[in-house]
């Protein structure tokens, strides 16, 4: 099996995972408060990725203070994605919400030009543009704005865009695991606090093993995430995070019941195909500074 191939199914079975994560958070979303779901998650998640780090010898805090503050910032703008995807998970299907984010490496991709002054050709800030008509084709905002958990999706795009450009200024020595360690401590903290607010209920076996599922399924995706930057080339592999567009909408049908009309079709193809026109220009820009 070749380096782009591994990496291919690495990247598929990420965003499988991510997404059957998804799915059992929605389900058990149906008869728990959203902020006991996350801290029950968490702390399972926080367990799972604790071993994990520790046995891969990347569990350390050697690195600046400049980083530091980077790794708490980023923290912070997860502990407001987390809020606001679950949120708009709860209320929106599953391949909606799924879709909505598609639209990440184009924003990550504008918000790096602006921010940064990273060079963006004309045809990759159109591309820019062309994907995000095409989310307005999925949130699609009325007179009143957006409703139906549209506007906390909006909001997600932009907590997990900064997330990203943060985890672009961090130095190489800053070792992922424990960036993914302390990110998942301060979701969990801050669900906890915010747990006291409501009313805890009553874990049945159901809900119980939804949430442990869910735990086990978010380890799977940070797994295969950060292995899937080590094999393969990016531009072959990166394209494969769409399938998780494609797990949603067999979830949200069979788990769910749920289908996107032909218009919420249409954007998300449209957020897909502008992304992977993206992918495909940066590998032809990229090629010739490669050879040289």
């Amino acid at each position: 099996m070749t380096a782009n191939t591994q990496g291919a199914l690495l990247m598929m079975a990420s965003m499988a995972a991510f997404t059957f994560n998804d799915a059992l958070v929605k389900l058990a979303g149906d008869g728990m408060p959203l902020f006991q779901i996350v801290t029950l998650r968490g702390a399972l998640a926080c367990i799972w990725i604790y071993i994990l780090a520790r046995s891969l010898g990347s569990l350390h805090f050697r690195f600046g203070r400049r980083d530091r503050a980077l790794v708490l910032v980023r923290c912070l703008t997860e502990i407001g994605a987390t809020f606001f995807f679950l949120t708009a998970l709860l209320q929106m299907p599953l391949a909606n919400v799924t879709a909505v984010l598609q639209v990440l490496p184009l924003s990550v991709t504008l918000g790096a030009a602006l921010l940064f002054a990273e060079p963006v050709g004309w045809r990759r800030m159109l591309s820019i543009g062309i994907g995000f008509l095409g989310m307005l084709l999925i949130v699609r905002p009325g007179p009143d704005g957006f409703g139906g958990g549209a506007g906390f999706a909006l909001a997600a795009v932009l907590c997990v865009t900064a997330r990203d450009l943060l985890t672009r200024r961090m130095s190489a020595g800053v070792p992922s695991m424990t960036v993914t360690l302390c990110t998942a401590l301060a979701v969990t903290t801050a669900a906890a606090l915010a747990s006291t607010t409501v009313t805890w209920v009553p874990v049945t076996p159901t809900r119980a093993m939804q949430v442990g599922g869910a735990s086990v399924f978010i380890l799977l995706g940070y797994l295969c995430s950060v292995m899937v930057m080590r094999v393969g080339e990016v531009g072959f592999v990166a394209p494969f995070r769409y399938t998780g567009l494609v797990w949603a909408l067999l979830l949200g049908w069979v788990a769910f019941g749920d289908w996107p009309d032909p218009l919420t079709l249409l954007g998300a193809v449209t957020v897909v195909g502008s992304g992977l026109f993206m992918l495909y220009r940066e590998r032809r820009i990229s090629a010739p500074r490669t050879r040289a």
